[in-house]
């Protein structure tokens, strides 16, 4: 949510952004809420003037008694208990106001950092960078859920009959990798500095609309039937949550936490045949990365939660890419943003395993975060990454560590968590 100051004094700059998202049907909200705006700060004014002049004239009304001038007491007291009633009436006028500035606001896009490319959708993203070797090897390579199915790793029949689509059950040496990245992506993040948390995976609406927007909310979020609860699509959302209404001291800044969950989404929409198995699925476990920060130094930790996502994937000898989001792929709250994609040796291209936002003070603004500084206080920035989410990063690792034989490598930093085991072998 954007600063209405920022709005009342700079309305062109906030509307060339909603163009530049191309939500063409957003712009009239800048003017509806400088009118709103206005009409608020008259509010405040006559408001002001009356409690001046009340208290103006409750001062006479002693007097006059005492002077036993009880006739025009009673007339000032008249005035006052009309004043009284416009105020009252104001005050109901304003919260009105305020809740209709609020969800207009709500509504329109933060400002986005001007490095970003300007574009429509995905498809106009923008490749940065290549880190490793894309390899296709000279056998083919099976679908993933037919690799897994050779070491008898998952069930998709059985976890439809019992949730439905979207969901699956993984066994024996897949489920253990899958348990295995998810071990080592803890370490890795914890041995790089941040503090390990496991979150509520079920949070109030409040929380819902503080850390994403009306339109992400409707596509992902499962609401718990008959109470104020959602479940989480990301430990992001309670994580950034944990800070609602706090001051933080400058000093203690950065916070850097790394936080598991399990997550949900709704996934609406129709999908192509390659999001199929366990591509894009209903409920799925994630190692998570958030940063609470001073806003001079949230590009800094933007850079430094990407590399993370990239330096874990080569370690595991996966070959990644890094794309920048465009302007018409960042979701609202969002100033800039980058997916990081895996290599497929099966379908011989990319596709995303992660995805770095800099979410600027939006969610800070939304969810009251604050810093205690030097010169005032003020909103931090909040930044969140993916460190690793099986199991769709289980299909990057199969492919790319898969062998002509149909055994899957284990590379060796993750051979501690697989119990020393350097492959696994075809059931």
């Amino acid at each position: 949510m954007l600063d209405i100051k920022f709005l009342r004094e700079n309305p062109d700059i906030v509307k060339q952004n909603i163009k530049n998202k191309f939500q063409d049907h957003k712009l009239p909200l800048v003017d509806e809420v400088i009118e709103l705006d206005l009409r608020n700060r008259e509010i405040k004014g006559e408001v002001e003037a009356l409690r001046a002049e009340k208290n103006k004239l409750s001062k006479m009304i002693g007097g006059l008694m005492k002077d036993g001038k009880k006739e025009e007491a009673q007339e000032i007291m008249a005035k006052v208990a009309a004043g009284n009633a416009r105020i009252d009436e104001l005050s109901e006028e304003e919260k009105k106001v305020m809740e209709e500035i609020k969800t207009k606001m709500m509504v329109i896009p933060n400002i986005i950092d001007p490095s970003v490319p300007i574009g429509k959708d995905d498809s106009e993203n923008v490749e940065l960078e290549k880190f490793g070797e894309p390899v296709v090897p000279d056998f083919e390579i099976p679908y993933h859920t037919e690799i897994m199915e050779k070491f008898a790793g998952i069930d998709l029949d059985a976890a439809r009959k019992v949730a439905g689509n979207g969901f699956y059950y993984l066994m024996g040496d897949i489920a253990r990798l899958h348990s295995a990245v998810i071990s080592y992506a803890r370490d890795f993040m914890i041995n790089r500095g941040f503090t390990y948390c496991v979150p509520p995976f079920m949070i109030r609406s409040n929380v819902v609309t503080g850390v994403m927007s009306f339109d992400e909310m409707d596509s992902m979020m499962y609401k718990i039937e008959g109470e104020d609860l959602y479940l989480i699509g990301t430990s992001e959302h309670s994580m950034i949550g944990k800070f609602i209404d706090t001051f933080a001291n400058e000093e203690d800044l950065p916070y850097t936490l790394t936080s598991y969950s399990p997550c949900f989404r709704k996934e609406k929409g129709a999908h192509g045949i390659e999001e199929r198995g366990v591509y894009r699925i209903h409920q799925f476990e994630k190692q998570e990365m958030i940063v609470i920060c001073k806003p001079e130094d949230s590009m800094e930790w933007y850079d430094k939660l990407w590399k993370n996502t990239v330096d874990l994937f080569r370690s595991l000898d996966i070959p990644v890419r890094t794309l920048e989001c465009c302007s018409g792929d960042l979701a609202d709250l969002k100033v800039k943003s980058v997916d990081v994609e895996a290599w497929s040796p099966r379908q011989k291209k990319y596709f995303e395993v992660g995805s770095c936002s800099n979410l600027g003070d939006a969610q800070a603004r939304r969810l009251s975060i604050r810093v205690r500084g030097e010169n005032g206080n003020y909103f931090a920035h909040t930044l969140n990454n993916t460190v690793v989410a099986p199991p769709r990063m289980l299909i990057a690792f199969l492919e790319n560590n898969l062998n002509a034989d149909g055994s899957v490598n284990i590379p060796e930093a993750l051979r501690p968590y697989m119990g020393g085991m350097e492959k696994i072998e075809v059931k």
